[in-house]
This record gives structure tokens, sequence and C-alpha cells, in this order.
């Protein structure tokens, strides 16, 4: 099994680099949509209303995207991040707690869903480096004023009204600059599903934003989080993933007094935080470290690495090939597991784009 990673370096708007991106990933997108109804739904006319309302800022690039695809409303639609489809991923991620943090983490998902695009832009002024995902979106990232984020899966079974996480983070590093400017967005931004966001800024400040539909945003100073939020919600899931067995590992780690990056970056790359379970959907495609006082971004690989800075970013193809085989189809599915509820109606997308509360009250623990 081998994967490509391309590193794209496109300052300024995006251009013909990003549109290559398109081209080569929107069949799958579009295939993936259809799959699961989504095509026309919501409405292209609700997804950039909750666009406009959200994250308004993003609007001139996002009209720039589309006269980038032509007449595409399907594109058009899914390029505003808003109520995708449902997916569930795992991960493991831990911050370095001191004056340089560091944000450690796995990306642990299937193979054959990862585009393996590192790119480099800046589409509002803004540099920006993310490992990407639907597109324009952002699995985890950091932009030059050395503010990194990446996000686990919560574990919560809910599917709400909102925007896919990784349109989230990319508008998170678009446009914050600080751990405190990035929970005020996490926390007024509705997601549609559960996710565990981790923020960590040049100062060293870092902050854990739990994020779960119909919740309020729950903000601490968690240092490391798998894929549950407080109690396990999903039991299936949970035993699928070992969430609490990683919770348990990391929890152990961060008792050893000769604590170091290297040593939890070697834990990061051996079980139980490396998986290998690829043709269940449960493969641990990439480790990301970032040293947002350095403005570093790495990602490694049991025998490889890749390192960019915002000063010296090489464009790149990197094969990675893995010890194990794959099949074409991940066989966790969420609705194999969970047969959850109509909840995505138009009408409750037209209540929450007419309710006059623009945000929701987070709940704060220290």
């Amino acid at each position: 099994m081998q994967l490509q990673f391309n590193s794209i370096f496109e300052p300024g708007l995006p251009g013909n680099k990003w549109y290559t991106v398109f081209e080569k990933f929107w069949p799958t997108y579009q295939k993936w949509l259809k799959s699961k109804g989504h095509e026309n739904f919501p409405s292209l006319e609700s997804s950039i209303d909750a666009l406009k309302r959200y994250m308004p800022e993003m609007v001139t690039t996002y009209n720039i995207l589309c006269s980038l695809v032509g007449d595409n409303p399907v594109a058009h639609r899914f390029l505003t991040g808003f109520q995708p489809p449902v997916y569930v991923s795992g991960c493991s991620q831990l911050v370095m707690s001191s004056t340089n943090a560091k944000l450690i983490r796995n990306y642990d998902y299937h193979p054959n869903l990862m585009e393996g695009t590192i790119l480099n832009t800046s589409w509002n002024g803004k540099k920006v480096m993310v490992v990407g995902d639907s597109l324009i979106g952002a699995l985890d990232g950091m932009n030059e004023d050395g503010l990194a984020v990446s996000h686990t899966f919560g574990g919560r079974k809910s599917v709400g009204v909102g925007f896919g996480i990784p349109f989230i983070l990319r508008y998170v590093l678009e446009f914050c600059s600080n751990v405190k400017e990035a929970v005020d967005v996490l926390c007024r931004i509705p997601s549609h599903m559960s996710y565990n966001v981790t923020v960590v800024d040049k100062s060293g400040e870092f902050k854990t934003v739990q994020l779960a539909p119909g919740l309020a945003p729950v903000i601490s100073d968690t240092v490391f989080t798998t894929n549950h939020q407080d109690k396990i919600d999903w039991p299936e899931n949970a035993a699928f993933n070992g969430t609490i067995e990683r919770s348990t590992f990391l929890q152990s780690l961060m008792t050893d007094k000769g604590l170091n990056e290297n040593s939890i970056l070697n834990s990061f790359l051996n079980t139980p935080l490396y998986n290998t379970r690829f043709t269940e959907g449960f493969g641990t495609l990439y480790t990301a470290v970032y040293k947002p006082s350095e403005n570093v971004m790495q990602l490694h690989w049991p025998n490889k690495f890749i390192e960019h800075t915002f000063d010296n970013f090489q464009e790149s193809d990197c094969l990675i090939k893995y010890d194990q085989s794959i099949d074409n189809a991940p066989h966790f599915e969420f609705s194999k597991h969970y047969q959850m509820d109509n909840i995505t109606r138009t009408n409750d997308i037209t209540a929450m784009l007419n309710s006059g509360d623009k945000s929701f009250k987070p709940i704060t623990e220290y």
C-alpha cells in the first residue's frame, strides 16, 4: 500500500494550482455526495446563506473558488462546507506544554479517503500551511502568526446542523492569530459532528474545545485527546478504535519525567497510538508535529519525514509506502453502527439561519 503526499505552494489568491487539486479529487467527492443523497442537499441558497452568516470573511475567497470551477452548482454547494455527509475518523493528539509548546497528532483514517495534499497559500493575506481535505479544508495546520490547530473525532453519534470540521479549521487559520481568537471562532461556528479541537500559539498558550451538536462547547486545558468526550457515548465506536486504551497510554506518557519531543514522537509512531488497520478505515496515515514558535510543520512516518517552514517551503511529491495492503472500502460505516434520525431536515436548517442567536455559549473547565 502506498500514498502520494504532494506539497503545493500557491501564494496569493487561489488559482491554477488549487484548480489542479479540484480536478483531481472532485469526481470522487461528487460520487460521495451522490451516494449519500447530498448532491443538492441542503440547497445552494441555504448553504451560501450559512457561509455568509458564520464565515462572512470567506465569501470573497469562496466566490473566486466558484469562478475557477465554473458552472457547477453541486461543487459550489460543497465548497461552502455547510452540512456535508457524515464521516468518522479516529486520531490522537497531544500538546507538549512549555514556553515553546508543540502540537503532535496522528491522523487515523482510511487511505482511500486521503487527499495527501500539503497546501501553502495566502488567500486572505495570511500565510497558511495545512494538510488538506474537502478541497479547501484542513485536517490540521498552522499559520504565519504561529497558530496551530488539529482535531480528533469526539465519539458521539449525534449529527446536527452545521459545517464540516475541515472548513471550520481552515477558517480559524485564515482569520485568527492566537488561541483566544481561535476559541471564540470555534464556539461561534456550529459543527455538524462532534470533535475535540486543540489550538496552540507561539506564546505557548493552548486550549482544547469539545464540540458536539446540540451541546455547548466545552473549553479546557486538556493536554491530550483521543476519540471520546468525558464519557463514552458510542460504545461500538470506542471499542473499534480503542479510544480508552490510547487515552490511558497518553495519560501514563505524561507522567514520564524523562519526556521529550523525540520520545513523544516515537510513541506516536508505535502502538497503541500508531494504528495499522487500514482496511477497516483505522490506520495512521501520518503523524504531524507543529512547532508554532519556530513556524515549523513536520509530517512523520516510521521511516521518513517532511519538514516545511513558511520561509522554506519546497514543492515536492513524496511517496509513502506502508507495510499493509488494503481493499477498496472502509469496513466501519457510520450508518451500519448507528441509524441516525433525520435531524438535518430543511426546516431545521431554515430555523438555524433565521435564529437571532448567532453563537453557542461555551462551558469552560479549568
